[in-house]
């Protein structure tokens, strides 16, 4: 097979496809799917699990897996309406040092994985069950309302017509393309989950790496917390349960290879906008929640099929 047409099967051009023709099928099952107004809202609906996602690509491609980001963005957004509401911090204090906690929470994960060698998938289960506990714990079930109408800007304004949130997550994509596809820290990102052992033998700080990568889920975990509780005005400590399931579900989609070594932004950013569109439109359509997960789960089957197979011929 040519590079050329190898190079247009890649999972990538496969996923923008597909993309292209599931917009073109909800289109015409619903007016007010293609509505600029609507294109807007599911763009902000969704910027807290791409942001999320864009971390959650390296940490895939390191090989690894983090859980816990769910329960990061929960405590995150506990932390930030203790700090503000009980503690009488200035809110742009509260949300740093809430962003900060969350950085914390990715370093702990880090920690437990290079230093104690446990598994990813089995510390960051843990740490899922400790930080929703934790924000469980700290709130006892209560909320913090009262935001300044500074904050709701971030969540619920919009700059030049453009959802606020969105502007953050554009120079978040670009910022994480340039870092996974141009960087230095980017190819040892790529050769760690590749070969990790071979890594450690060119000279790469495996553990660095990791350890960065998992701070920067934390961190990122953290932003997107800050930025719920702008959408939905409140905090609670049950947000972002199952966030986890969607951003992975999301990465995986766009091209990432669970067993690391493989997986670009572009594919997640796809994989992410291929998901909100079958929720929304499937919605707008009429389909029930649970009919909706069915068929964003057909989806991902059929992605990873039909690029494992193109992927076999190209090495054929």
């Amino acid at each position: 097979m040519t590079a050329t047409l190898r190079s247009l099967l890649r999972h990538e051009t496969i996923l923008a496809i597909l993309l292209v023709i599931v917009l073109a099928a909800l289109a015409t099952q619903s007016d007010r799917f293609f509505t600029t107004a609507n294109l807007l809202n599911q763009g902000r609906l969704m910027t807290e699990v791409g942001l999320v996602a864009l971390a959650m690509t390296f940490v895939i491609v390191t090989g690894g897996i983090d859980l816990s980001v769910g329960s990061i963005l929960g405590l995150t957004a506990i932390l930030l309406g203790v700090f503000w509401h009980n503690l009488g911090l200035p809110l742009p204090a509260a949300m740093v040092l809430a962003v900060l906690a969350g950085g914390i929470g990715g370093l702990i994960n880090g920690l437990i994985i290079t230093r104690f060698k446990v598994p990813p998938l089995i510390a960051t289960l843990a740490t899922l069950a400790l930080y929703r506990g934790l924000a469980e714990g700290i709130s006892q079930a209560r909320s913090v309302r009262g935001y300044p109408e500074w904050f709701f800007v971030l969540g619920q304004g919009e700059v030049w017509g453009v959802p606020t949130q969105l502007w953050i997550l554009g120079v978040l994509v670009i910022i994480a393309a340039v870092i996974l596809g141009l960087t230095t820290f980017g190819r040892a990102t790529y050769a760690t989950g590749a070969n990790e052992t071979g890594a450690r033998f060119s000279g790469i700080g495996v553990d660095r790496t990791k350890m960065l990568i998992y701070t920067a889920s934390g961190l990122v975990a953290g932003v997107a917390g800050v930025i719920f509780v702008s959408r939905v005005s409140t905090t609670r400590s049950d947000m972002g349960t199952g966030l986890e399931l969607d951003v992975i579900t999301a990465v995986v989609l766009g091209g990432t290879s669970i067993f690391g070594g493989r997986g670009t932004i572009i594919g997640t950013v796809l994989g992410l906008i291929l998901m909100q569109a079958l929720k929304n439109g499937l919605a707008l359509s009429g389909v029930k929640g649970d009919g909706t997960i069915v068929v964003i789960g057909l989806v991902l089957i059929l992605a990873i099929v039909a690029s494992n197979i193109f992927s076999r011929n190209g090495d054929g």
